[in-house]
């Protein structure tokens, strides 16, 4: 039977600290209230002040937060202090991105999707690498995509961004043991989910933001390498792998198919 002192010696641990940067909406506003749940406290950051705020309202003691937008030179300084104001963090969780059907190929689309995709995604990742091999290690979990798996027509710059972030994360890990840091990695890909980000269009095998974060909320506990999300796109992913290149240019690859 556990003790009086052994409860008290359990809940006085230290609440694990999570930054989710792209908690405003979509799957990183499902993991946070998930998080906050469970008990850990959590840094909450994104564009959307007003979204912010209510996070916080909901949890005022366990969450703290900062307006950051990726595709700024400011965001990692924004990141460093929130995590100060956080106390530290044990996992930095990378949800922020952009994806559109694009197959007019507007330059507008696609080159803001590289700034986000590509080049907000490196310049805070590697915020969160630099800032765990200074601090002893730690988890960097990051949203990737199925698109990663072979480039789509439909979304040239999207499924283009989603495989240089599947092979960023793989050099990281490899940097990671070279320099035999205690830095460990989640590479999350899920399929078609009922976000913002994808509303206005008909996708298939659309799945709810809430199975698919409790999935995410599992796999950072057991500290996954990395997770297709669900099965139906695990098997897809899989047979999609077969395809000779010269097969696949033929295939008339589109997301409402």
């Amino acid at each position: 039977m556990m003790t009086k002192a052994c409860r008290a010696s359990r809940n006085d641990r230290p609440k694990k600290r999570i930054v989710i940067v792209g908690a405003t909406s979509g799957l990183g506003l499902e993991l946070a209230r998930l998080c906050i749940a469970a008990g850990w406290r959590v840094g909450a950051a994104g564009r959307n002040a007003g979204a912010l705020a209510r996070l916080k309202a909901e949890a005022p003691e366990q969450v703290e937060t900062a307006e950051i937008d990726i595709t700024r030179d400011d965001a990692p300084p924004r990141l460093a202090e929130l995590v100060r104001r956080l106390g530290g963090m044990e996992i930095y969780f990378h949800a922020s991105g952009i994806g559109k059907r694009n197959t007019d190929l507007e330059p507008g689309i696609e080159l803001a999707t590289l700034r986000t995709n590509g080049e907000g995604f490196v310049r805070m990742v590697t915020a969160a690498f630099g800032w765990f091999r200074s601090h002893g290690g730690g988890h960097i979990a990051v949203i990737s995509s199925v698109a990663g798996t072979r480039g789509l027509g439909s979304a040239p710059a999207y499924s283009a961004t989603k495989r240089m972030q599947n092979t960023y994360i793989d050099a990281l890990a490899q940097l990671a043991r070279m320099e035999k840091l205690a830095i460990r990695f989640t590479d999350i890909r899920p399929g078609f989910v009922a976000t913002p980000l994808l509303s206005g269009d008909d996708y298939p095998l659309l799945m709810q933001p809430g199975p698919v974060a409790r999935r995410i909320f599992r796999a950072l506990r057991h500290r996954r390498r990395r997770i297709v999300i669900d099965r139906r796109y695990a098997v897809l992913v899989f047979l999609w792998r077969l395809i000779p290149a010269w097969l696949w240019e033929r295939l008339p690859v589109r997301k409402n198919a």
